[in-house]
């Protein structure tokens, strides 16, 4: 291949790149506001500025790019899991990643109530990346988890249990942020109160495990 075909390549690879985030983001946001039946490809072309015809070119109909969207959110949910690991500090790898699920909601709370929504419609959709990816994912993490509790490195829990508690009190500055404001008495949840918010979770958890909470990077 020649260094002109070479880099026209590399142009439309990540033109494709460019404009699949696109859609994917769009989607996102359409989904969690209209439910996957209320959703339209029209609706998610305005949104992503890109023509129907991209949509589906790249995704092929609105049920793969429901799939995809899905499929995007729980990975990149998992990606900050990979910080557990027998050699890392429990303290600061627990709040790593209660940080990181913490910024994820602060950040793309449509992704949250996306996911939330499916499950409430009993998981047709992501039902096997449950019972595959997700469990296997909480399984290999949950065995780290249970060899420091063993090493005496922090107190006994289930660890399984752990990350429901953990998705749970993430997850609802996402979910329920329109009641979480308004008990605040604000019309939305600013940057300081997702910062205390995490603050608060970050302390409750760690302690709750026996660790202290690790100082913010």
């Amino acid at each position: 291949m020649s260094r002109l075909t070479a880099s026209t390549a590399d142009t439309k690879g990540q033109i494709r790149q460019a404009n699949e985030e696109l859609i994917l983001a769009a989607a996102e946001r359409v989904f969690a506001g209209a439910g996957f039946s209320g959703a339209t490809m029209a609706q998610i072309s305005e949104e992503s500025g890109l023509p129907k015809a991209n949509l589906h070119y790249y995704f092929g109909n609105k049920e793969a790019l429901y799939r995809a969207v899905l499929a995007r959110i729980l990975e990149d949910w998992l990606a900050p899991t990979h910080g557990i690991t027998p050699e890392a500090d429990p303290s600061q790898a627990i709040g790593a990643y209660i940080r990181s699920k913490m910024a994820l909601s602060a950040a793309r709370p449509h992704a949250s109530k996306v996911w939330a929504n499916e499950l409430l419609h009993g998981a047709t959709v992501v039902r096997q990346l449950l019972a595959t990816e997700l469990r296997a994912t909480v399984r290999a993490k949950s065995a780290v988890i249970d060899q420091w509790i063993a090493e005496g490195k922090m107190a006994p829990v289930d660890s399984t249990h752990l990350f429901f508690t953990i998705w749970a009190a993430t997850q609802t500055y996402a979910d329920f942020d329109i009641q979480v404001s308004a008990v605040l008495g604000k019309p939305a949840l600013t940057r300081n109160d997702h910062s205390r918010a995490t603050t608060h979770v970050l302390a409750l958890i760690l302690r709750g495990c026996g660790l202290n909470p690790d100082p913010a990077p």
